[in-house]
């Protein structure tokens, strides 16, 4: 009955095994993206495990404690939560740690960058132990997931806006005619994408013959999204650029494509439900590849002066230091003995991960809407369709805030 566990204590075991070698060795400068690899690692080990895993389930008094046992859709998303929730609990307890770091000459900036085979043993424990938890836990869990992974999509949409602005910053300020022209390209290739893929979105997601109003309202609103993006940032008075209005307007059709591609695949305007299977595969490959690249840039980007994860004490904007340079090595040109301020927040750094953790447990199960309509399918249903279009409105409505906030508020600094 010990089955379950002992195939997450391996899988986790395995993590170590890469992991350990390389772990004392970890410089100061690299702990943040270590923490990435841990993250990574426990989205692997959630997915061998939801595919793998639900024999071994039905057969621990524990988890398997019905008089009628439920579908083996039932046991892949318990093997999913409960990786994910000794996940969360890890980065919980280091971001609970670390509230008040303020210097570096405080012990617990040396725990957050360092003891790696330490922590590595401890993050495969909690994994282990949380097989050992009964349902309950489990079910409270994934109730909370799904407003903790709300959470993580409004930072990933932070980190969105922040990624374009400092991108198109950074190429106006060469003030140079090739930056420029690059400047316009990749404009110009963003809309044409955006309009493409809306085209094929009408292909795929309205065949004729049905009545498919509401796909064509997701589309169509889609659309009117890229020209208001475009028309409001262009506009006299407000401070925007047009890149950034494109690059946000092909995320957008992206949500939405990912959005309508979750629809049921018995659902007679999804007009890729015969090929279902690689579809959602697929969508789930570019969930969980858009979820690690937004970890891994809140992480970097968290020494960065300018980001909003930077606390109070930390340089301001203006500075010119590398975002993993010498402010976390510790070398610098204040004396030896001078307290030297923690380059971000090493809470909010952890309460990312924490979030994404939650957040990667709804993507591979599919927001928990109940059994898919095979074991072969992730991230399915009409819960997820409305959980991403839902995004989607909501990335246009921070992006649009974000241009016209400065002025309805112009005594406010909004840099």
């Amino acid at each position: 009955m010990w089955c379950a566990s002992c195939l997450a204590s391996a899988c986790a075991g395995c993590a170590c095994n890469l992991c350990a070698s390389a772990a004392s060795a970890v410089p100061r400068r690299s702990a943040r993206l270590a923490y990435c690899g841990l993250f990574a690692a426990s989205l692997i080990l959630s997915f061998l495990l939801r595919q793998f895993a639900a024999p071994l389930l039905q057969h621990i008094p524990w988890i398997n404690a019905f008089d009628h046992a439920p579908p083996e859709e039932w046991f892949q998303m318990n093997a999913v939560l409960r990786v994910s929730l000794g996940n969360f609990l890890f980065f919980a307890i280091f971001a609970l740690m670390m509230i008040g770091v303020k210097d570096q000459n405080d012990r617990r900036d040396a725990w957050h960058h360092g003891g790696w085979i330490a922590k590595i043993v401890v993050w495969a424990v909690l994994i282990v132990l949380m097989f050992c938890v009964p349902n309950i836990v489990i079910t409270i869990y994934e109730i909370l997931s799904k407003f903790g992974s709300g959470l993580f999509l409004l930072v990933q949409l932070v980190m969105l806006l922040d990624f374009t602005n400092n991108w198109n910053d950074s190429w106006v300020e060469k003030d140079e005619p090739k930056w420029e022209i690059a400047l316009l390209v990749v404009t110009v290739v963003c809309y044409l994408s955006t309009f493409a893929f809306s085209c094929l979105l009408f292909m795929w997601f309205n065949p004729s013959g049905h009545d498919c109003s509401l796909n064509v309202f997701f589309i169509v609103m889609t659309l009117i999204l890229a020209f208001a993006f475009a028309i409001v940032a262009l506009h006299p008075q407000v401070n925007g650029s047009i890149m950034p209005a494109s690059v946000i307007s092909v995320y957008c059709a992206y949500l939405c494509y990912t959005s309508l591609s979750s629809e049921p695949g018995g659902y007679e305007c999804n007009g890729l439900h015969r090929h279902s299977k690689q579809v959602s595969m697929s969508a789930l490959i570019l969930g969980m590849l858009t979820t690690v690249l937004s970890v891994v840039y809140s992480a970097v980007r968290a020494g960065s002066s300018t980001t909003f994860l930077s606390p109070p004490s930390s340089p301001r904007s203006g500075t010119k230091n590398p975002l993993l340079g010498d402010e976390e090595t510790g070398k610098g040109d204040s004396k030896e003995n001078e307290p030297r301020p923690v380059s971000y927040s090493y809470p909010f750094f952890h309460l990312i991960f924490a979030l994404a953790s939650m957040y990667s447990a709804m993507l591979l199960t599919g927001w928990t809407s109940g059994a898919s309509e095979s074991s072969e399918l992730m991230d399915v249903g009409w819960t997820t369709v409305w959980v991403r279009i839902c995004t989607e409105w909501v990335t246009a409505a921070l992006y649009i805030w974000t241009l016209v906030a400065p002025l309805l508020f112009p005594d406010r600094d909004f840099s």
